[in-house]
Protein backbone atom coordinates (compact mmCIF):
# COMPACT_ATOMS: atom_id res chain seq x y z
CA UNK A 1 0.00 0.00 0.00
CA UNK A 2 1.42 3.51 -1.01
CA UNK A 3 1.73 6.10 1.47
CA UNK A 4 1.72 8.79 -1.24
CA UNK A 5 -0.39 11.43 -0.90
CA UNK A 6 -3.26 11.45 -3.24
CA UNK A 7 -2.79 14.15 -6.32
CA UNK A 8 -5.94 15.78 -7.13
CA UNK A 9 -7.02 18.20 -9.88
CA UNK A 10 -9.90 20.59 -9.39
CA UNK A 11 -12.25 21.45 -12.19
CA UNK A 12 -13.81 24.55 -11.16
CA UNK A 13 -14.39 28.17 -12.58
CA UNK A 14 -14.99 29.97 -9.78
CA UNK A 15 -11.68 31.74 -8.40
CA UNK A 16 -12.66 31.80 -4.65
CA UNK A 17 -13.54 28.17 -4.44
CA UNK A 18 -10.80 27.03 -6.36
CA UNK A 19 -8.71 28.83 -3.99
CA UNK A 20 -10.88 27.55 -0.83
CA UNK A 21 -10.41 23.50 -1.88
CA UNK A 22 -6.28 24.47 -2.66
CA UNK A 23 -5.82 25.35 0.89
CA UNK A 24 -7.57 22.31 1.90
CA UNK A 25 -5.90 20.45 -0.05
CA UNK A 26 -2.34 21.66 1.34
CA UNK A 27 -3.47 21.06 4.90
CA UNK A 28 -4.21 17.55 4.37
CA UNK A 29 -1.00 15.77 4.52
CA UNK A 30 -2.36 12.95 2.74
CA UNK A 31 -3.59 15.02 -0.35
CA UNK A 32 -1.35 17.55 -2.73
CA UNK A 33 -2.49 19.68 -5.96
CA UNK A 34 -2.08 17.63 -8.69
CA UNK A 35 -3.62 20.73 -10.79
CA UNK A 36 -6.28 23.28 -11.71
CA UNK A 37 -8.68 23.82 -15.05
CA UNK A 38 -11.35 26.32 -15.66
CA UNK A 39 -13.18 24.90 -18.69
CA UNK A 40 -14.36 21.54 -19.36
CA UNK A 41 -11.90 21.29 -21.91
CA UNK A 42 -8.91 22.03 -19.87
CA UNK A 43 -10.36 19.69 -17.51
CA UNK A 44 -9.98 16.59 -20.13
CA UNK A 45 -6.81 17.92 -21.13
CA UNK A 46 -5.30 18.67 -17.72
CA UNK A 47 -6.71 14.89 -16.79
CA UNK A 48 -5.23 13.15 -19.45
CA UNK A 49 -1.68 14.89 -19.28
CA UNK A 50 -1.71 14.60 -14.93
CA UNK A 51 -3.40 11.56 -14.46
CA UNK A 52 -4.54 12.86 -11.01
CA UNK A 53 -5.83 10.36 -8.48
CA UNK A 54 -9.24 12.38 -7.93
CA UNK A 55 -10.81 14.74 -10.23
CA UNK A 56 -13.17 17.59 -8.17
CA UNK A 57 -15.70 18.66 -10.98
CA UNK A 58 -18.00 21.31 -10.95
CA UNK A 59 -21.09 20.51 -13.10
CA UNK A 60 -21.45 24.06 -14.94
CA UNK A 61 -18.51 25.17 -16.37
CA UNK A 62 -17.51 27.12 -19.58
CA UNK A 63 -16.94 24.93 -22.91
CA UNK A 64 -18.28 21.41 -22.58
CA UNK A 65 -20.36 20.68 -19.28
CA UNK A 66 -18.66 19.03 -16.32
CA UNK A 67 -20.86 15.47 -17.36
CA UNK A 68 -19.44 15.38 -20.50
CA UNK A 69 -15.93 16.33 -19.35
CA UNK A 70 -16.07 13.05 -16.76
CA UNK A 71 -17.19 10.90 -19.46
CA UNK A 72 -14.58 11.83 -21.82
CA UNK A 73 -11.99 11.81 -18.96
CA UNK A 74 -13.05 8.32 -18.37
CA UNK A 75 -13.07 7.07 -21.45
CA UNK A 76 -9.54 7.95 -21.87
CA UNK A 77 -8.56 6.99 -18.15
CA UNK A 78 -10.92 4.73 -16.56
CA UNK A 79 -8.99 4.47 -13.56
CA UNK A 80 -9.53 8.30 -12.66
CA UNK A 81 -11.87 9.19 -9.92
CA UNK A 82 -14.38 11.88 -10.18
CA UNK A 83 -16.00 13.50 -7.17
CA UNK A 84 -18.30 15.80 -8.28
CA UNK A 85 -19.01 19.30 -6.20
CA UNK A 86 -21.46 21.55 -7.24
CA UNK A 87 -24.47 23.13 -6.36
CA UNK A 88 -26.77 21.41 -8.39
CA UNK A 89 -29.09 18.73 -6.01
CA UNK A 90 -31.31 18.00 -8.35
CA UNK A 91 -31.95 14.39 -8.66
CA UNK A 92 -31.85 14.85 -12.76
CA UNK A 93 -28.06 16.41 -12.36
CA UNK A 94 -26.73 13.10 -9.83
CA UNK A 95 -28.30 10.25 -11.96
CA UNK A 96 -26.57 12.18 -14.83
CA UNK A 97 -23.02 12.37 -13.32
CA UNK A 98 -23.47 8.62 -12.16
CA UNK A 99 -24.28 7.72 -15.30
CA UNK A 100 -20.90 9.56 -16.84
CA UNK A 101 -19.17 7.60 -14.62
CA UNK A 102 -18.77 10.26 -11.11
CA UNK A 103 -18.27 8.18 -7.97
CA UNK A 104 -19.30 10.51 -5.90
CA UNK A 105 -21.75 13.86 -5.55
CA UNK A 106 -21.00 16.74 -3.05
CA UNK A 107 -22.60 19.74 -2.50
CA UNK A 108 -20.56 23.13 -2.54
CA UNK A 109 -20.71 24.66 1.37
CA UNK A 110 -19.78 21.15 2.60
CA UNK A 111 -17.58 21.22 5.35
CA UNK A 112 -14.13 20.27 5.01
CA UNK A 113 -14.14 17.05 6.84
CA UNK A 114 -16.99 16.06 4.52
CA UNK A 115 -14.73 17.11 1.57
CA UNK A 116 -11.98 15.01 2.51
CA UNK A 117 -13.74 12.22 3.60
CA UNK A 118 -15.38 12.31 -0.08
CA UNK A 119 -12.42 12.46 -1.78
CA UNK A 120 -10.68 10.01 0.18
CA UNK A 121 -13.62 7.61 0.11
CA UNK A 122 -13.48 8.27 -4.35
CA UNK A 123 -9.98 7.36 -4.34
CA UNK A 124 -10.70 4.28 -2.52
CA UNK A 125 -13.14 3.48 -5.44
CA UNK A 126 -16.18 4.14 -2.76
CA UNK A 127 -19.24 5.91 -4.05
CA UNK A 128 -20.12 9.04 -1.57
CA UNK A 129 -23.29 11.84 -1.73
CA UNK A 130 -23.53 14.46 0.55
CA UNK A 131 -26.16 14.01 3.48
CA UNK A 132 -28.69 16.28 1.34
CA UNK A 133 -28.11 14.49 -1.81
CA UNK A 134 -28.48 10.87 0.12
CA UNK A 135 -31.91 11.88 1.20
CA UNK A 136 -33.27 13.34 -1.79
CA UNK A 137 -32.42 10.00 -3.50
CA UNK A 138 -33.81 8.15 -0.50
CA UNK A 139 -37.07 10.11 -1.45
CA UNK A 140 -36.39 10.02 -5.23
CA UNK A 141 -36.75 5.60 -4.85
CA UNK A 142 -39.21 5.49 -2.15
CA UNK A 143 -42.11 7.54 -4.65
CA UNK A 144 -41.41 4.59 -7.07
CA UNK A 145 -44.13 2.31 -7.25
CA UNK A 146 -43.08 -1.27 -6.67
CA UNK A 147 -42.43 -3.69 -9.60
CA UNK A 148 -45.34 -5.85 -10.47
CA UNK A 149 -44.73 -9.41 -10.04
CA UNK A 150 -43.40 -11.48 -12.80
CA UNK A 151 -47.08 -12.89 -14.51
CA UNK A 152 -47.45 -16.57 -15.43
CA UNK A 153 -48.05 -17.43 -18.78
CA UNK A 154 -48.55 -13.97 -19.74
CA UNK A 155 -49.51 -15.20 -23.50
CA UNK A 156 -52.80 -16.22 -21.57
CA UNK A 157 -56.05 -13.92 -20.82
CA UNK A 158 -56.67 -13.78 -17.06
CA UNK A 159 -60.14 -15.67 -17.97
CA UNK A 160 -57.55 -18.39 -19.89
CA UNK A 161 -55.25 -18.37 -16.31
CA UNK A 162 -58.13 -19.07 -14.06
CA UNK A 163 -59.45 -22.16 -16.38
CA UNK A 164 -55.66 -23.30 -16.54
CA UNK A 165 -55.83 -23.28 -13.09
CA UNK A 166 -58.43 -25.07 -12.41
CA UNK A 167 -57.69 -28.13 -14.99
CA UNK A 168 -54.09 -28.10 -13.05
CA UNK A 169 -56.42 -28.78 -10.13
CA UNK A 170 -57.70 -32.39 -12.16
CA UNK A 171 -61.39 -30.40 -12.64
CA UNK A 172 -63.02 -31.57 -15.97
CA UNK A 173 -64.72 -28.88 -18.17
CA UNK A 174 -68.21 -29.24 -16.92
CA UNK A 175 -67.09 -28.89 -13.11
CA UNK A 176 -65.12 -25.77 -14.50
CA UNK A 177 -67.97 -24.42 -16.21
CA UNK A 178 -70.29 -24.75 -13.23
CA UNK A 179 -67.76 -23.17 -11.13
CA UNK A 180 -67.22 -20.45 -13.38
CA UNK A 181 -70.86 -19.73 -14.50
CA UNK A 182 -70.18 -20.78 -18.19
CA UNK A 183 -71.41 -23.07 -20.92
CA UNK A 184 -69.31 -26.02 -21.65
CA UNK A 185 -68.49 -24.88 -25.18
CA UNK A 186 -66.78 -21.78 -23.79
CA UNK A 187 -64.49 -23.64 -21.44
CA UNK A 188 -63.54 -26.17 -23.98
CA UNK A 189 -62.93 -23.20 -26.68
CA UNK A 190 -60.74 -21.61 -23.42
CA UNK A 191 -58.58 -25.24 -23.06
CA UNK A 192 -57.95 -25.47 -26.70
CA UNK A 193 -56.83 -21.96 -26.80
CA UNK A 194 -54.51 -22.51 -23.45
CA UNK A 195 -52.94 -25.76 -25.39
CA UNK A 196 -52.41 -23.67 -28.15
CA UNK A 197 -50.80 -20.44 -26.87
CA UNK A 198 -49.16 -23.15 -24.38
CA UNK A 199 -48.08 -25.52 -27.16
CA UNK A 200 -48.85 -28.52 -24.95
CA UNK A 201 -50.12 -31.39 -26.79
CA UNK A 202 -52.66 -32.14 -24.11
CA UNK A 203 -54.69 -31.02 -20.91
CA UNK A 204 -52.75 -33.34 -19.12
CA UNK A 205 -49.13 -31.67 -19.98
CA UNK A 206 -50.98 -27.93 -19.52
CA UNK A 207 -51.69 -29.30 -16.37
CA UNK A 208 -48.32 -30.34 -15.03
CA UNK A 209 -46.96 -27.30 -16.98
CA UNK A 210 -49.17 -24.84 -15.03
CA UNK A 211 -48.29 -26.86 -11.55
CA UNK A 212 -44.41 -26.80 -11.99
CA UNK A 213 -45.20 -23.13 -12.40
CA UNK A 214 -47.30 -22.39 -9.20
CA UNK A 215 -50.38 -22.76 -10.18
CA UNK A 216 -53.40 -25.14 -9.22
Amino acid sequence: MTNEPLRVLICDDHTLFRDGLRALLTSAPDTELAGEATTGEEAVECAAALQPDVVIMDIQMPGINGIEATRRILNASPHIKILVVTMFEDENSVFLAMRAGALGYVLKGAKHDEMLRAIRAVAGGEAIFSPAIATRLIDFFSRIPPTLPHQIFPELTEREREVLGLVAQGHRNAEIAQRLVVSDKTVRNHVSNILSKLQASDRTEAAIRAREAGMG
